[in-house]
């Protein structure tokens, strides 16, 4: 997972196995990334859409901008209004396009965990000092 800002810079990211649900992995990765970077509001997909994460965003001060679930049971938190800025999230998708583009970050060759995640950091900074 990885944190970008409003340009498509990654800021933070974290590596975990694919086996948990991404809304238990948002926690840890904004606890890395809360330390260089304040967080005002977090653009993230449908999979978040969820009331108790809302509120512990909220208690951190952040404030989540994602559209409801088709199959929402209960009423709407937000309107639409917020979710204008869900429009900008091709900023988020075109840098994992900028990730893809590193050929050892597609397919995970490597044994370790470590040496992935060294890679992957390295692409970040490539990224970003590409981009400044």
């Amino acid at each position: 997972m990885v944190v970008v800002d409003g340009e498509g810079i990654p800021l933070g990211g974290t590596i975990t196995s694919a086996s948990p649900a991404e809304v238990k992995l948002l926690h840890p990765l904004l606890d890395v990334t809360y330390k260089n970077t304040k967080i005002h509001r977090l653009v993230y997909d449908k999979a978040a859409d969820s009331d108790p994460l809302r509120d512990s965003l909220l208690s951190r001060g952040i404030d989540l901008i994602c559209p409801h679930r088709i199959n929402r049971k209960k009423a709407s938190r937000q309107d639409g209004r917020k979710l204008r800025r869900y429009t900008r999230r091709w900023k988020v998708e075109r840098t994992f396009a900028w990730l893809g583009n590193y050929r050892r970050l597609v397919v995970r060759w490597e044994r370790y965990l470590s040496t992935y995640r060294a890679f992957f950091y390295i692409a970040c900074m490539l990224i970003t000092l590409n981009k400044l």
